[in-house]
Protein backbone atom coordinates (compact mmCIF):
# COMPACT_ATOMS: atom_id res chain seq x y z
CA UNK A 1 0.00 0.00 0.00
CA UNK A 2 1.48 3.84 -1.32
CA UNK A 3 1.65 6.23 1.25
CA UNK A 4 1.95 9.79 1.30
CA UNK A 5 5.48 10.75 0.55
CA UNK A 6 7.77 13.37 2.15
CA UNK A 7 7.77 14.90 -1.46
CA UNK A 8 4.34 15.29 -1.61
CA UNK A 9 4.36 16.59 1.68
CA UNK A 10 6.52 19.50 1.48
CA UNK A 11 5.00 20.41 -1.77
CA UNK A 12 1.54 20.85 -0.29
CA UNK A 13 3.57 23.09 2.59
CA UNK A 14 5.15 24.95 0.00
CA UNK A 15 1.71 25.77 -2.03
CA UNK A 16 -0.03 26.12 1.15
CA UNK A 17 2.90 29.37 2.24
CA UNK A 18 3.21 30.90 -1.06
CA UNK A 19 5.13 33.52 1.00
CA UNK A 20 7.72 31.64 1.56
CA UNK A 21 8.63 31.76 -2.21
CA UNK A 22 7.59 35.01 -3.40
CA UNK A 23 8.28 36.96 0.21
CA UNK A 24 6.55 39.84 2.20
CA UNK A 25 4.47 40.92 -1.42
CA UNK A 26 3.08 37.95 -1.59
CA UNK A 27 -1.07 38.60 -1.64
CA UNK A 28 -2.11 36.26 1.31
CA UNK A 29 -5.97 35.06 1.20
CA UNK A 30 -8.77 37.34 2.45
CA UNK A 31 -6.26 40.27 3.06
CA UNK A 32 -8.86 42.40 1.42
CA UNK A 33 -11.57 41.90 3.72
CA UNK A 34 -12.57 43.79 6.56
CA UNK A 35 -11.30 42.80 9.60
CA UNK A 36 -12.91 41.88 12.72
CA UNK A 37 -13.01 44.24 15.55
CA UNK A 38 -11.50 41.39 17.58
CA UNK A 39 -8.43 41.24 15.26
CA UNK A 40 -6.08 43.58 16.96
CA UNK A 41 -6.29 41.84 20.33
CA UNK A 42 -5.90 38.59 18.70
CA UNK A 43 -2.75 39.22 16.84
CA UNK A 44 -1.48 41.78 19.91
CA UNK A 45 -1.46 38.65 22.05
CA UNK A 46 0.33 36.32 19.16
CA UNK A 47 3.53 38.92 19.01
CA UNK A 48 3.49 39.15 22.51
CA UNK A 49 6.78 36.86 23.80
CA UNK A 50 6.99 37.34 27.52
CA UNK A 51 4.16 34.92 27.77
CA UNK A 52 4.78 31.17 26.93
CA UNK A 53 1.24 29.92 26.28
CA UNK A 54 0.04 28.50 22.57
CA UNK A 55 -2.89 30.43 21.99
CA UNK A 56 -6.10 28.60 21.22
CA UNK A 57 -8.87 30.77 18.85
CA UNK A 58 -12.33 28.91 19.66
CA UNK A 59 -15.64 29.57 18.20
CA UNK A 60 -18.63 28.02 16.21
CA UNK A 61 -18.08 27.39 12.11
CA UNK A 62 -17.54 30.29 9.85
CA UNK A 63 -17.29 33.22 11.93
CA UNK A 64 -14.02 33.82 10.42
CA UNK A 65 -11.53 32.13 12.13
CA UNK A 66 -9.43 31.50 9.63
CA UNK A 67 -9.81 34.71 7.88
CA UNK A 68 -8.28 36.00 11.51
CA UNK A 69 -5.57 33.96 10.86
CA UNK A 70 -4.47 34.84 7.23
CA UNK A 71 -5.14 38.77 9.04
CA UNK A 72 -2.28 38.16 10.84
CA UNK A 73 -0.28 36.42 8.63
CA UNK A 74 0.15 39.69 6.39
CA UNK A 75 0.08 41.56 9.33
CA UNK A 76 3.30 39.76 10.20
CA UNK A 77 4.31 39.82 6.40
CA UNK A 78 3.78 43.78 6.68
CA UNK A 79 5.65 44.21 10.14
CA UNK A 80 9.19 42.69 8.42
CA UNK A 81 8.97 39.38 9.91
CA UNK A 82 10.63 36.83 7.70
CA UNK A 83 8.43 35.03 5.25
CA UNK A 84 10.05 31.48 6.11
CA UNK A 85 9.62 32.15 9.87
CA UNK A 86 6.05 31.63 9.08
CA UNK A 87 4.09 28.30 8.51
CA UNK A 88 0.28 27.84 7.86
CA UNK A 89 -0.90 24.16 8.44
CA UNK A 90 -4.79 23.39 7.86
CA UNK A 91 -5.34 19.74 9.41
CA UNK A 92 -8.09 19.59 7.62
CA UNK A 93 -6.46 18.99 4.55
CA UNK A 94 -6.30 15.19 4.10
CA UNK A 95 -2.80 15.21 2.79
CA UNK A 96 -1.49 15.50 6.54
CA UNK A 97 -4.05 12.86 8.32
CA UNK A 98 -2.19 10.62 10.33
CA UNK A 99 1.30 13.13 11.04
CA UNK A 100 1.88 14.03 14.24
CA UNK A 101 2.43 18.03 15.00
CA UNK A 102 6.03 17.44 15.59
CA UNK A 103 6.09 16.10 12.59
CA UNK A 104 5.15 18.69 10.42
CA UNK A 105 7.17 21.12 12.45
CA UNK A 106 9.93 18.98 11.72
CA UNK A 107 9.63 19.47 7.96
CA UNK A 108 9.24 23.23 8.25
CA UNK A 109 12.34 23.23 10.01
CA UNK A 110 14.16 20.91 8.05
CA UNK A 111 13.29 23.27 4.98
CA UNK A 112 14.87 26.40 6.33
CA UNK A 113 16.87 25.09 8.84
CA UNK A 114 15.52 26.61 11.95
CA UNK A 115 17.05 26.42 14.91
CA UNK A 116 15.26 25.87 18.34
CA UNK A 117 16.06 29.56 19.97
CA UNK A 118 14.54 30.90 16.54
CA UNK A 119 11.46 33.23 16.62
CA UNK A 120 8.39 31.57 14.44
CA UNK A 121 5.07 31.95 13.70
CA UNK A 122 3.35 28.66 13.34
CA UNK A 123 -0.01 28.27 12.88
CA UNK A 124 -2.79 24.90 12.75
CA UNK A 125 -5.69 25.34 11.06
CA UNK A 126 -8.81 23.29 12.67
CA UNK A 127 -6.36 21.44 14.81
CA UNK A 128 -9.97 19.31 16.09
CA UNK A 129 -8.64 16.77 13.49
CA UNK A 130 -5.29 15.30 15.29
CA UNK A 131 -6.17 13.13 17.58
CA UNK A 132 -4.78 13.90 21.10
CA UNK A 133 -3.92 17.53 19.96
CA UNK A 134 -3.38 18.77 22.82
CA UNK A 135 -0.89 16.33 24.02
CA UNK A 136 1.02 17.33 21.39
CA UNK A 137 0.52 20.83 21.39
CA UNK A 138 1.49 21.13 24.84
CA UNK A 139 4.72 18.95 24.26
CA UNK A 140 6.15 21.68 21.33
CA UNK A 141 5.14 24.42 24.22
CA UNK A 142 7.84 22.69 26.18
CA UNK A 143 10.14 21.95 23.53
CA UNK A 144 10.67 25.13 21.63
CA UNK A 145 9.51 28.42 24.27
CA UNK A 146 10.75 30.76 21.90
CA UNK A 147 8.33 29.49 18.94
CA UNK A 148 4.73 31.01 18.74
CA UNK A 149 2.00 27.90 18.25
CA UNK A 150 -1.19 29.19 17.84
CA UNK A 151 -4.70 26.75 16.63
CA UNK A 152 -8.08 27.42 15.75
CA UNK A 153 -10.45 25.18 15.84
CA UNK A 154 -14.59 24.68 15.23
CA UNK A 155 -15.44 21.58 17.18
CA UNK A 156 -15.37 24.04 20.62
CA UNK A 157 -16.57 21.45 22.36
CA UNK A 158 -13.28 19.12 22.15
CA UNK A 159 -11.10 22.31 22.17
CA UNK A 160 -12.89 23.37 25.49
CA UNK A 161 -12.85 19.98 27.66
CA UNK A 162 -9.31 18.99 26.25
CA UNK A 163 -7.25 22.39 26.96
CA UNK A 164 -8.80 22.41 30.27
CA UNK A 165 -7.33 19.25 31.14
CA UNK A 166 -4.27 18.50 29.55
CA UNK A 167 -3.48 22.35 28.42
CA UNK A 168 -3.04 23.86 31.94
CA UNK A 169 -0.44 26.63 31.89
CA UNK A 170 -0.25 26.04 28.57
CA UNK A 171 -2.54 27.36 26.81
CA UNK A 172 -4.84 30.65 26.33
CA UNK A 173 -8.22 30.12 25.53
CA UNK A 174 -9.17 33.20 23.00
CA UNK A 175 -12.93 32.81 21.52
CA UNK A 176 -14.08 34.44 18.53
CA UNK A 177 -18.16 34.72 18.61
CA UNK A 178 -20.77 35.65 16.20
CA UNK A 179 -20.80 39.23 14.61
CA UNK A 180 -21.98 41.84 17.00
CA UNK A 181 -24.55 43.76 15.22
CA UNK A 182 -21.99 46.66 14.92
CA UNK A 183 -19.50 44.63 13.27
CA UNK A 184 -22.35 44.08 10.89
CA UNK A 185 -23.29 47.16 9.98
CA UNK A 186 -19.80 48.14 9.32
CA UNK A 187 -19.08 45.06 7.14
CA UNK A 188 -22.02 46.34 5.18
CA UNK A 189 -20.67 49.98 5.29
CA UNK A 190 -23.62 51.88 6.82
CA UNK A 191 -22.59 52.49 10.27
CA UNK A 192 -22.32 56.48 9.66
CA UNK A 193 -25.30 56.29 7.61
CA UNK A 194 -27.58 54.89 10.31
CA UNK A 195 -25.49 55.62 13.66
CA UNK A 196 -24.54 59.12 15.05
CA UNK A 197 -22.22 58.97 17.72
CA UNK A 198 -21.93 62.40 20.02
CA UNK A 199 -18.55 62.67 22.43
CA UNK A 200 -19.91 63.43 26.09
CA UNK A 201 -16.38 63.32 27.78
CA UNK A 202 -12.69 61.85 27.12
CA UNK A 203 -13.99 58.42 26.51
CA UNK A 204 -17.79 58.45 26.92
CA UNK A 205 -20.00 58.36 24.13
CA UNK A 206 -24.01 58.28 23.69
CA UNK A 207 -25.24 56.99 20.09
CA UNK A 208 -28.39 58.28 18.50
CA UNK A 209 -30.47 57.06 15.74
CA UNK A 210 -30.28 58.74 12.61
CA UNK A 211 -32.81 56.76 10.61
CA UNK A 212 -34.23 54.40 13.01
CA UNK A 213 -36.79 53.20 10.31
CA UNK A 214 -33.49 51.73 8.35
CA UNK A 215 -31.36 50.64 11.53
CA UNK A 216 -34.81 48.17 12.27
CA UNK A 217 -34.67 47.03 8.28
CA UNK A 218 -31.03 46.09 8.93
CA UNK A 219 -31.37 44.49 12.29
CA UNK A 220 -34.27 42.43 10.60
CA UNK A 221 -31.65 41.39 7.96
CA UNK A 222 -28.91 40.67 11.23
CA UNK A 223 -31.34 38.64 12.49
CA UNK A 224 -32.22 36.49 9.19
CA UNK A 225 -28.20 36.02 8.17
CA UNK A 226 -26.01 39.14 9.38
CA UNK A 227 -24.57 37.01 12.24
CA UNK A 228 -22.13 35.24 10.01
CA UNK A 229 -19.49 37.41 7.79
CA UNK A 230 -19.96 35.10 4.78
CA UNK A 231 -23.34 35.26 4.38
CA UNK A 232 -22.59 39.32 4.84
CA UNK A 233 -20.62 39.58 1.71
CA UNK A 234 -22.44 37.07 -0.50
CA UNK A 235 -25.84 37.59 -2.13
CA UNK A 236 -26.05 33.70 -3.03
CA UNK A 237 -25.91 32.91 0.04
CA UNK A 238 -27.79 35.50 1.81
CA UNK A 239 -31.14 34.53 -1.18
CA UNK A 240 -30.75 31.15 0.76
CA UNK A 241 -29.60 31.81 3.93
CA UNK A 242 -31.00 28.35 5.09
CA UNK A 243 -29.07 26.34 3.13
CA UNK A 244 -25.81 27.83 4.34
CA UNK A 245 -26.36 28.70 7.35
CA UNK A 246 -28.46 24.73 8.42
CA UNK A 247 -26.65 22.89 5.86
CA UNK A 248 -22.90 23.83 6.50
CA UNK A 249 -22.92 24.88 9.73
CA UNK A 250 -25.41 23.51 11.90
CA UNK A 251 -25.61 20.25 10.23
CA UNK A 252 -21.90 19.78 10.32
CA UNK A 253 -21.78 20.21 14.08
CA UNK A 254 -24.88 18.27 14.95
CA UNK A 255 -24.23 15.42 12.39
CA UNK A 256 -20.40 14.84 12.45
CA UNK A 257 -18.64 17.04 15.26
CA UNK A 258 -20.78 16.33 18.18
CA UNK A 259 -21.21 12.85 17.27
CA UNK A 260 -17.52 11.98 16.48
CA UNK A 261 -16.46 14.02 20.04
CA UNK A 262 -18.95 12.42 22.22
CA UNK A 263 -20.01 9.11 20.62
CA UNK A 264 -23.65 9.85 20.06
CA UNK A 265 -25.03 7.08 18.32
CA UNK A 266 -28.85 8.32 17.87
CA UNK A 267 -27.88 11.54 15.40
CA UNK A 268 -32.03 11.99 15.09
CA UNK A 269 -32.38 12.08 18.94
CA UNK A 270 -29.70 14.92 19.26
CA UNK A 271 -31.41 16.80 16.02
CA UNK A 272 -34.91 16.80 17.22
CA UNK A 273 -34.14 18.18 21.17
CA UNK A 274 -31.71 21.09 18.69
CA UNK A 275 -34.84 21.94 16.68
CA UNK A 276 -36.85 22.20 19.56
CA UNK A 277 -34.72 24.09 21.34
CA UNK A 278 -34.21 26.88 18.06
CA UNK A 279 -37.74 27.22 17.95
CA UNK A 280 -38.11 27.95 21.85
CA UNK A 281 -34.69 30.36 21.86
CA UNK A 282 -35.42 33.09 24.10
CA UNK A 283 -38.06 31.41 26.16
CA UNK A 284 -38.35 29.77 29.66
CA UNK A 285 -38.14 25.68 29.27
CA UNK A 286 -37.88 23.00 31.32
CA UNK A 287 -36.35 18.89 31.39
CA UNK A 288 -39.95 18.00 31.35
CA UNK A 289 -41.34 20.08 28.77
CA UNK A 290 -38.10 19.34 26.27
CA UNK A 291 -38.11 15.76 26.95
CA UNK A 292 -42.16 15.44 25.88
CA UNK A 293 -41.63 17.89 23.25
CA UNK A 294 -38.24 16.30 21.53
CA UNK A 295 -39.05 12.86 22.50
CA UNK A 296 -35.60 12.53 24.36
CA UNK A 297 -35.02 11.06 27.91
CA UNK A 298 -34.79 14.21 30.53
CA UNK A 299 -30.70 12.52 31.28
CA UNK A 300 -29.96 12.16 27.86
CA UNK A 301 -31.76 15.79 27.23
CA UNK A 302 -28.64 17.11 29.94
CA UNK A 303 -25.79 15.53 28.70
CA UNK A 304 -27.08 16.90 24.90
CA UNK A 305 -27.31 20.58 26.61
CA UNK A 306 -23.45 20.33 27.76
CA UNK A 307 -22.82 19.07 24.49
CA UNK A 308 -24.75 21.82 22.50
CA UNK A 309 -23.44 25.00 24.96
CA UNK A 310 -19.93 23.60 24.62
CA UNK A 311 -19.97 23.96 20.87
CA UNK A 312 -21.10 27.24 21.05
CA UNK A 313 -24.77 26.27 19.36
CA UNK A 314 -26.45 27.45 22.51
CA UNK A 315 -26.63 29.36 26.11
CA UNK A 316 -28.24 28.53 28.92
CA UNK A 317 -29.10 31.24 31.21
CA UNK A 318 -30.76 30.32 35.09
CA UNK A 319 -33.86 31.76 36.89
CA UNK A 320 -33.83 33.75 40.00
CA UNK A 321 -36.86 34.96 41.97
CA UNK A 322 -38.20 38.62 42.65
CA UNK A 323 -35.42 38.52 45.34
CA UNK A 324 -32.44 37.90 43.06
CA UNK A 325 -32.22 34.50 44.85
CA UNK A 326 -31.00 31.25 43.13
CA UNK A 327 -32.83 28.26 43.18
CA UNK A 328 -31.69 24.89 44.43
CA UNK A 329 -33.34 22.80 42.18
CA UNK A 330 -33.04 24.59 38.41
CA UNK A 331 -36.40 23.26 36.77
CA UNK A 332 -36.87 25.72 34.60
CA UNK A 333 -33.88 27.77 32.29
CA UNK A 334 -34.08 30.31 29.20
CA UNK A 335 -32.33 28.86 26.26
CA UNK A 336 -30.78 31.12 23.93
CA UNK A 337 -29.34 30.62 20.30
CA UNK A 338 -25.73 31.94 20.33
CA UNK A 339 -26.12 33.21 16.72
CA UNK A 340 -30.23 34.32 16.30
CA UNK A 341 -29.51 33.04 12.44
CA UNK A 342 -29.53 29.94 13.02
CA UNK A 343 -33.30 29.85 13.48
CA UNK A 344 -34.11 32.04 10.72
CA UNK A 345 -32.07 29.15 8.79
CA UNK A 346 -34.50 26.37 10.30
CA UNK A 347 -37.76 27.94 10.37
CA UNK A 348 -37.55 30.88 7.97
CA UNK A 349 -36.64 34.39 7.50
CA UNK A 350 -38.51 36.83 9.76
CA UNK A 351 -39.78 40.29 8.72
CA UNK A 352 -40.60 43.26 11.21
CA UNK A 353 -44.38 41.95 11.81
CA UNK A 354 -43.21 38.19 12.45
CA UNK A 355 -44.81 36.71 15.51
CA UNK A 356 -41.31 35.54 16.88
CA UNK A 357 -39.63 39.34 16.29
CA UNK A 358 -39.99 39.38 20.37
CA UNK A 359 -37.87 36.40 21.11
CA UNK A 360 -35.57 36.87 18.58
CA UNK A 361 -34.57 40.44 19.83
CA UNK A 362 -33.90 39.09 22.80
CA UNK A 363 -31.93 36.41 21.62
CA UNK A 364 -29.96 39.35 19.43
CA UNK A 365 -29.41 41.31 22.53
CA UNK A 366 -28.38 38.63 24.70
CA UNK A 367 -26.08 37.29 21.70
CA UNK A 368 -23.80 40.88 21.78
CA UNK A 369 -23.17 40.00 26.24
CA UNK A 370 -21.15 36.87 24.70
CA UNK A 371 -18.58 38.74 23.66
CA UNK A 372 -17.83 40.27 27.11
CA UNK A 373 -17.41 36.70 28.72
CA UNK A 374 -19.80 37.86 30.97
CA UNK A 375 -21.30 34.75 32.97
CA UNK A 376 -23.49 36.49 35.56
CA UNK A 377 -26.67 36.99 33.69
CA UNK A 378 -29.74 35.96 34.40
CA UNK A 379 -33.43 36.39 33.99
CA UNK A 380 -35.87 36.61 36.93
CA UNK A 381 -39.80 35.88 37.14
CA UNK A 382 -42.24 35.01 39.44
CA UNK A 383 -45.95 34.45 39.87
CA UNK A 384 -46.76 38.08 38.53
CA UNK A 385 -43.87 39.27 36.66
CA UNK A 386 -40.45 38.41 34.88
CA UNK A 387 -37.34 40.53 33.91
CA UNK A 388 -35.64 39.81 30.88
CA UNK A 389 -31.61 39.94 31.80
CA UNK A 390 -30.30 40.69 35.18
CA UNK A 391 -27.47 40.92 36.31
CA UNK A 392 -26.06 39.82 39.85
CA UNK A 393 -22.72 40.88 41.08
CA UNK A 394 -20.35 38.17 41.46
CA UNK A 395 -18.88 39.12 45.35
CA UNK A 396 -22.77 39.15 47.07
CA UNK A 397 -25.01 38.22 44.02
CA UNK A 398 -26.90 41.34 44.48
CA UNK A 399 -28.57 42.35 41.14
CA UNK A 400 -26.73 45.75 39.79
CA UNK A 401 -28.99 46.30 37.03
CA UNK A 402 -32.21 45.17 34.64
CA UNK A 403 -33.22 45.07 31.17
CA UNK A 404 -36.73 44.46 29.70
CA UNK A 405 -36.11 43.07 26.13
CA UNK A 406 -39.19 44.47 23.65
CA UNK A 407 -39.92 44.70 20.20
CA UNK A 408 -42.90 46.80 21.07
CA UNK A 409 -43.86 50.63 21.59
CA UNK A 410 -46.96 49.82 23.84
CA UNK A 411 -44.91 49.84 27.19
CA UNK A 412 -44.04 53.58 26.69
CA UNK A 413 -47.89 54.18 26.91
CA UNK A 414 -49.14 51.78 28.38
CA UNK A 415 -47.03 51.97 31.67
CA UNK A 416 -48.60 49.27 33.89
CA UNK A 417 -46.52 46.83 31.82
CA UNK A 418 -43.62 48.88 33.91
CA UNK A 419 -45.45 47.39 37.29
CA UNK A 420 -42.89 44.20 37.10
CA UNK A 421 -39.95 46.36 36.81
CA UNK A 422 -41.25 48.49 39.76
CA UNK A 423 -42.05 45.13 41.48
CA UNK A 424 -38.36 44.22 41.45
CA UNK A 425 -36.48 47.36 42.46
CA UNK A 426 -38.59 47.67 45.12
CA UNK A 427 -37.61 44.24 46.77
CA UNK A 428 -33.97 44.82 45.19
CA UNK A 429 -33.27 48.87 46.65
CA UNK A 430 -29.10 48.85 45.42
CA UNK A 431 -30.57 48.07 41.78
CA UNK A 432 -28.76 50.69 39.16
CA UNK A 433 -31.62 52.92 37.71
CA UNK A 434 -32.58 54.05 35.27
CA UNK A 435 -34.10 50.46 34.14
CA UNK A 436 -33.32 50.09 30.60
CA UNK A 437 -36.71 49.02 28.57
CA UNK A 438 -36.35 48.34 24.66
CA UNK A 439 -38.55 49.56 22.27
CA UNK A 440 -39.20 49.28 18.53
CA UNK A 441 -38.93 53.28 17.70
CA UNK A 442 -38.68 55.08 20.56
CA UNK A 443 -36.56 57.10 22.08
CA UNK A 444 -36.39 58.58 25.89
CA UNK A 445 -33.77 58.90 28.93
CA UNK A 446 -36.40 60.30 31.43
CA UNK A 447 -39.17 58.38 32.04
CA UNK A 448 -40.45 58.57 35.46
CA UNK A 449 -43.28 55.52 36.77
CA UNK A 450 -44.33 54.90 40.25
CA UNK A 451 -40.86 56.76 41.79
CA UNK A 452 -38.70 54.71 39.15
CA UNK A 453 -36.33 56.02 36.38
CA UNK A 454 -36.97 54.24 33.02
CA UNK A 455 -34.53 54.63 30.03
CA UNK A 456 -36.49 53.30 26.37
CA UNK A 457 -34.37 52.78 23.60
CA UNK A 458 -35.29 51.07 20.58
CA UNK A 459 -33.54 47.56 20.91
CA UNK A 460 -31.73 48.03 17.40
CA UNK A 461 -30.02 50.99 18.75
CA UNK A 462 -29.58 49.08 22.07
CA UNK A 463 -27.88 45.83 20.49
CA UNK A 464 -25.50 48.62 18.37
CA UNK A 465 -24.18 50.56 21.70
CA UNK A 466 -23.80 47.28 23.83
CA UNK A 467 -22.02 45.98 20.99
CA UNK A 468 -19.83 49.17 20.48
CA UNK A 469 -19.32 49.88 24.25
CA UNK A 470 -18.28 45.80 25.07
CA UNK A 471 -16.20 45.66 21.84
CA UNK A 472 -14.09 48.53 22.93
CA UNK A 473 -13.34 47.02 25.89
CA UNK A 474 -12.23 44.11 24.46
CA UNK A 475 -9.75 45.72 22.45
CA UNK A 476 -8.26 47.36 25.75
CA UNK A 477 -7.88 43.39 27.47
CA UNK A 478 -5.32 40.73 27.09
CA UNK A 479 -5.96 36.59 27.23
Amino acid sequence: MLEISKKDIIARLKFDNPWWETGANEKVAFENTPRRKYFDTFHRNITDTTVRRALVLMGPRRIGKTVMVYHSVRKLLDSSVNPKAILYVSLETPIYTGLSLEGILGYFQELFAHKRDAILYVFFDEIQYLKNWEVHLKSLVDSYPDYRFIATGSAAAALRLKSNESGAGRFSDYVLPPLTFAEYLMFIGREDDLVEMVQIDDDVFDYLAKDIDGLNEEFVNYLNYGGYPEAVFSTTIRSDPGQYIKSDIIDKVLLRDLPSLYGISDIQELNRLFTTLAYNTGNEVTLEGLSQSSGVAKNTIKRYLEYLEAAFLIKRVERIDQNAKRFKRAMCFKVYLTNPSMRAALFGQLDSASEAMGSLTETAIFSQWQHSQQTELYYARWNTGEIDIVFLNEADQRPLWAIEVKWSDRPYKARGELDNCVDFVARNKNIRQPINITSRTISDENVIYKGIKFRFLPSSLYAYVLGVNILRRVGKRRT
